[in-house]
């Protein structure tokens, strides 16, 4: 996790340097607060709403409780129901029905 954190301050900090390549002002913001930008209009539980991503056409989600984190984070690949998972995983997606695997 720390080196998720580690590379993503790297990213931002290199799309901030370069002129044009930056992130939008909200998706900045919400990174800033440690939050997911999810395609879904409302979060999923025990996330909390906290404002827009990407222009307004994402909502930036908070987790409340720290216990939930997103698939990739936990070594996941987020696919579509009508993939097969070999072995499923506990992790969040950004798309509503998709699933968290290890193994397709």
């Amino acid at each position: 996790m720390k080196l998720f954190s580690c590379l993503m301050a790297l990213l931002l900090f290199l799309l901030q340097a370069v002129p044009g390549l930056g992130l939008p002002r909200d998706t900045l913001r919400c990174l800033e607060y440690h939050g997911y930008c999810f395609h879904l209009k409302s979060c999923p539980e025990p996330f909390a709403a906290f404002g827009t991503c990407y222009r307004r056409r994402r909502t930036c989600c908070v987790d409340t409780t720290s216990n939930f984190h997103i698939c990739q984070d936990e070594g996941g690949h987020c696919v579509p129901p009508e993939i097969r998972c070999l072995q499923e995983q506990g992790g969040l997606c950004p798309r509503r029905g998709w699933k968290c695997c290890t193994e397709v």
